[in-house]
Order: C-alpha cells, then sequence, then structure tokens
C-alpha cells in the first residue's frame, strides 16, 4: 500500500498514467506491466466471448431443418477500421451481425450497441478558420503555453503552468466545430470525422506553428492547441545553462532529455539542434510526431519526417534512418520497446542520438530503458546502456515566486566509468550518490538545482517541496 500511495502521490503532483508512474519508481518492473495489462485483455476478451456465446441462435430441434426453407447464414458485417491519427493505431471495430432469425426486441436486450458511424462532415468556409485564429492570437499575446477551446466552456489558457479562464462567454458547440475543423485540410478533416480525435501540426504565418489535438467529447468538438515559436531557442532564452552545450559536441551515443508532460522537453532537444545545425557539417534527421521546431539548413542539412505524413511509426523511420546516413538522429519520443531498440542499436552504430522519455529522474531513466525488454534481455541491454548512453538531463518547470513565469530546475546525469559499471551491474540505486558529487563533470541532483532556486528566491519553498523527492534536502524545510 505505501509503494501505491507513493505512486498515487506522484500521479497527483505531475501527472501521467499510474503503470508508467510505478515503472519509475522501481515498484514494477516494464515486464510486470506488460504481464498484468496482457492479463487484463485477456480478461476483456474472455468476458466478450462469454458474451458472444451467449447470444448465439440455439440449435433447432430435430425436424426444424425440414419444417422451414434453408436460410444462408449471413455474412458477419466488417466495419471500416476505426481511423487513428498518428501516434497510433486503433484496432478495427467489427460489431457483430444479429444471428438469423433473431427478434428486434431480443436483439435490444442481448446485444451492444454498434459503434455509431462517423459524423457527416459540415460545410467549412474559409472564413470559418478567423475565430480560431483570433483565440489563437489572444493565446499567444498573453503568453499562454497552450490555448484551449471547448465546447460550451470559455477560452481557456495555460499560463505559466495555471489553467485559467480567458474570457466569459461560453463557446457554441457548432462554432467550434465549424472553426476548428476549418483548421483541418480534407484528408484530416476525414481522419478526424472517423476516428473522433486528431494530431496535426498547425502554422500560422506571423503567428508561429502550433502541436494541436482535436478531440469530440459529451459536449461537442474540443481543440487544444501548444503554442511552438517561428525559431528554435536558444539554451539562454530557455533559462538553460550554457554548459548543457557539450552534450552536443558527442558524435555518437545516446544524450535524452527527460521529464513529465509540460516540461519543456521538446524545446531544450530543439535548442540542442540548432546549436549542432549552426556549428558543424553534418546531416541531421528528426523523427517527430507532429514536427514541432522547423530547422531551416544552416550548416547542416536538416530533414524532418512526421510520423503519420512521412512515415507509418517512429520504427519504420529508424529503421530506414540507418540507410539514410545520418550524422545526427532526433527521436521526438522514446515510445515502446522497439524504438528503444532501435535507438540503442543507432547509438551503437556510430550516430549521434538526440531524444525525449516521460522519466521523473535520471535514475529512472536508465532503469526505463532497460524495463521495458523482456527480463531475460535486460543483463545484454545494460550492457548496451552502460556503452551508448552520454548524458540524461531531467527537467521540471517551476512557477516563479513572483507568478509570473516558470524555471527550469535540472538533474543531470553524465555517464563515466563509474557510473557505466553500476549501470551494468544492476546498481543504479548507487548512482544518487554520484549525481550528488559530480558537479565538476557537470551533474546535480534534482533537489539541488530546487535549493539553489529557493535560496535565491526564485521558486517558492513550497513548490520546491511540490517537485522533489526528498524534502529534507530543501532550505528551511
Amino acid at each position: 500500500m505505501d509503494q501505491l500511495a507513493e505512486a498515487t502521490h506522484r500521479q497527483g503532483t505531475a501527472g501521467g498514467n499510474l503503470g508508467a508512474i510505478l515503472v519509475e519508481l522501481g515498484h514494477l518492473t516494464e515486464a510486470q506491466l506488460q504481464q498484468v495489462l496482457r492479463a487484463r485483455q485477456q480478461v476483456v476478451a474472455r468476458a466478450k466471448a462469454k458474451q458472444s456465446a451467449e447470444t448465439q441462435v440455439p440449435v433447432p430441434e430435430a425436424g426444424a431443418a425440414e419444417a422451414a426453407p434453408s436460410q444462408p447464414a449471413e455474412e458477419p458485417v466488417a466495419t471500416r477500421p476505426a481511423a487513428q491519427a498518428p501516434p497510433r493505431e486503433a484496432p478495427p471495430i467489427s460489431p457483430e451481425t444479429p444471428p438469423a432469425g433473431e427478434t428486434p426486441a431480443k436483439k435490444a436486450e442481448s446485444r451492444p450497441r454498434p459503434a455509431p458511424a462517423a459524423a457527416p462532415a459540415p460545410q467549412v468556409r474559409p472564413g470559418d478558420v478567423e475565430p480560431l485564429l483570433d483565440l489563437l492570437r489572444q493565446g499567444v499575446e498573453r503568453g499562454a503555453s497552450d490555448i484551449h477551446v471547448h465546447s460550451r466552456v470559455p477560452l481557456r489558457l495555460r499560463l505559466h503552468g495555471r489553467f485559467e479562464a480567458a474570457g466569459e462567454a461560453p463557446i457554441e458547440p457548432e462554432a467550434a466545430e465549424r472553426m476548428l475543423l476549418a483548421a483541418l485540410d480534407e484528408k484530416q478533416r476525414t481522419t478526424f470525422l472517423e476516428s473522433g480525435e486528431i494530431d496535426f501540426a498547425y502554422s500560422v504565418p506571423g503567428l508561429g506553428r502550433f502541436r494541436s489535438n482535436l478531440f469530440r467529447q459529451q459536449r461537442g468538438t474540443d481543440g487544444v492547441f501548444r503554442h511552438i515559436p517561428d525559431e528554435a531557442p536558444s539554451l539562454e532564452d530557455l533559462g538553460l545553462p550554457t554548459s548543457l552545450a557539450k552534450f552536443t559536441n558527442y558524435h555518437q551515443g545516446l544524450v535524452l532529455v527527460t521529464g513529465p508532460a509540460n516540461c519543456g522537453k521538446s524545446s531544450t532537444l530543439a535548442a540542442m539542434v540548432d546549436i549542432i545545425n549552426t556549428e558543424r557539417k553534418e546531416h541531421i534527421l528528426t523523427i517527430e510526431d507532429p514536427v514541432e521546431y522547423v530547422h531551416p539548413s544552416k550548416r547542416c542539412v536538416v530533414n524532418q519526417r512526421n510520423v503519420g505524413a512521412h512515415t507509418h511509426s517512429f520504427a519504420r523511420a529508424l529503421k530506414g534512418a540507418l540507410r539514410e546516413d545520418p550524422d545526427v538522429i532526433v527521436i521526438g519520443e522514446l515510445r515502446d520497446l522497439e524504438t528503444v531498440s532501435l535507438a540503442l542499436s543507432a547509438a551503437e552504430t556510430g550516430h549521434l542520438v538526440l531524444a525525449t522519455l516521460h522519466t521523473n529522474s535520471t535514475i529512472r531513466t536508465v532503469n526505463r530503458l532497460v524495463g521495458v525488454f523482456p527480463a531475460e534481455q535486460q543483463d545484454q541491454i545494460r550492457n548496451m546502456v552502460s556503452e551508448s548512453l552520454r548524458a540524461v538531463v531531467s527537467q521540471r518547470l517551476i512557477p516563479t515566486a513572483d507568478g509570473q513565469g516558470r524555471v527550469p530546475a535540472l538533474e543531470v546525469l553524465v555517464t563515466n566509468k563509474a557510473i557505466g559499471n553500476l549501470i551494468r551491474e544492476n546498481k543504479t540505486f548507487q548512482i544518487s550518490s554520484m549525481l550528488q558529487t559530480g558537479m565538476t563533470q557537470g551533474m546535480c541532483l534534482l533537489e539541488q538545482s530546487l535549493a539553489e532556486l529557493v535560496t535565491a528566491g526564485t521558486i517558492t519553498r513550497e513548490e520546491a517541496i511540490r517537485h522533489c523527492d526528498d524534502p529534507r534536502k530543501i532550505p528551511g524545510a
């Protein structure tokens, strides 16, 4: 129960999936989590099979076949597979055909309702997008990181990590749907109307790009837009130490930027890519879902691939990347075992791989890289990680004491021979002491970074305690 309470507390403060958090905290391995999920799927499958069996036509009594002419069995009606916007595919929806001879009353009692058909597409006119552009401009002018358009709710903005109302008049469902669908091209609109959700990038000249998601819910159609500036930021723009630039000097290996959702991982990654693009003459290949910051080729040639538009998946793009002669491979997110495996292989074969991962500390990042694999492979993977991992930057964005912004707090791991040995020997719990004493190599614990921000008066002690694992290390706590 203590472990579950700890994971639930972490979920309440940092967000995320409870199963993933249990893995990050070391209470479950990735293999155990997958075993639990498979068991749950099997229970659901058995329940559906039982329900299906109960609705089968009873075997007719002897002679019944002679009393009525034989009817050919009706073929199951296979519906179109549920359309799915990137990044992942949905399983096809195939409602069962009612058994022959079943009465309408019996159908209503024994069968689940079939999935609703795709909603008809409303007519979209050229001017329908203008109200959305006005809302996006309003959000950007106020410094919002995210602009929320919700049916029957006033405009909402994410300002310095806080969710705030930005108006009084609710947005009517019809108006919300028209303005949101007007932001999609015809193919995207078809995907959304079939699946009820879509991820995409939306560009507005003079305003920037937006990582966007539309989804249907009980009140209507909603959208969330994450603002992405036209130009990649510098480390200084992000309030990050310039010492992180040294991680772009590697020519081979794996460099990870990690943290919870909405902590600036993509921006930090973009700043690193821009440094390489400015200083080196190489081929940079990015694989993203969707493409966020657009990097014009400077000294490097930069090719950016959008999962769902330019490639089927992260894994397929990574397999192809090894034949496309890149020097640097940028992966928007390490999402699954296959992607992690391919990233490690690319790092081993002479490429610099930059990627993000949803973990809350550097040590949990190492454990996640290993734990995603089956137990029988983990010794081999520890060896690969110990040889390939160059650095992990784990970051949080903390509201400032004056309420006018957020500042990054970092935990930094730089792999050296001693840390590589600890990873290989499965002694990652000993890494924290090396982070604490490795300041000369650019390492630090999250608590050290938070303590410095508290001492400087940049953030409050209460905010620091909310984001740390050991409050005893925060001054005055």
